[in-house]
């Protein structure tokens, strides 16, 4: 008797602890299981940061060239470069994996990238055009969106020394060096002093509270005034804020897919 007393007292622990590791299993947060999947691709840090500000330079890059055309949905005006609006939540994403250095070094990259592509279209401008290609309108697309535009064309001074896409590059880079600069100190000043102990959910309405009008406002002034009216600039001022504030609003939760523990695996050469 005294062994079936110990064997079913064994049993019983064996299942307390089997419950207790399945609740625990349980109590793992989306963050950590994320962070699991992350680390069994055994990236070290090196393809980490490759990766990583990788996809923030293509959001950017991608988000320029997109934003030569100008769209609508019903009443509101927009450029077609929202995908832009992308940078700021990957961006909290390399802070927070690599530190606010690399998220700084990050930003300016892209800046000196998307000037470096500009004066490269520039410069394919100038390239002779073969003549069948040409007469299907394929210079005069590529003259209008990367060339210099002629005095003649009617438009405001500066378009005879500018071309779109080169006011739309200095207007995101100006701009994105202010707003991303902007949402990188309020973002670490935030973690660090009132926000340190609150909701990760914060870190990401309280920079972009700031970042997002400053992006939203400064970026048409720069790259269209004199190609849309004062209305149309008033529209996308008030557009921009909106979508991006709904972006915001939709993708605040995947902050808590950020992992804070590093991704990668730090290896010794």
């Amino acid at each position: 008797m005294p062994d079936i007393e110990k064997s079913d007292t064994k049993q019983a622990e064996i299942i307390n602890a089997d419950i207790k590791n399945a609740e625990q299993a349980r109590k793992i947060s989306a963050k950590d299981r994320v962070h699991q999947q992350l680390c069994k691709l055994n990236l070290d840090q090196t393809q980490a940061a490759i990766i990583l500000c990788g996809f923030y330079l293509f959001f950017s890059l991608a988000g320029n060239i997109a934003a030569t055309k100008l769209t609508y949905f019903g009443l509101l005006v927009m450029d077609a470069g929202f995908i832009y609006s992308l940078t700021f939540t990957w961006r909290d994403l390399i802070h927070k994996q690599l530190g606010k250095k690399a998220a700084i070094t990050t930003i300016w990259l892209s800046a000196t990238i998307n000037l470096i592509a500009a004066l490269y279209f520039q410069f394919v401008v100038f390239l002779p055009a073969q003549p069948d290609w040409a007469s299907g309108g394929g210079q005069a697309a590529w003259e209008f969106l990367f060339g210099i535009i002629g005095a003649s064309s009617g438009g405001p001074w500066w378009q005879s020394i500018f071309s779109l896409q080169m006011r739309i590059v200095i207007g995101s880079i100006i701009t994105a060096l202010i707003a991303e600069l902007i949402d990188t100190y309020v973002y670490q000043w935030w973690i660090s002093g009132l926000g340190k102990s609150k909701p990760d959910w914060t870190r990401v309405f309280v920079s972009n509270s700031v970042s997002i009008p400053v992006d939203s406002i400064l970026f048409p002034i720069i790259a269209f005034t004199g190609i849309i009216g004062v209305d149309a600039m008033m529209q996308m001022w008030g557009t921009n804020i909106i979508v991006k504030a709904i972006t915001t609003l939709l993708a605040f939760w995947t902050i808590y897919l950020v992992p804070e523990k590093p991704i990668y695996i730090e290896t010794k050469e």
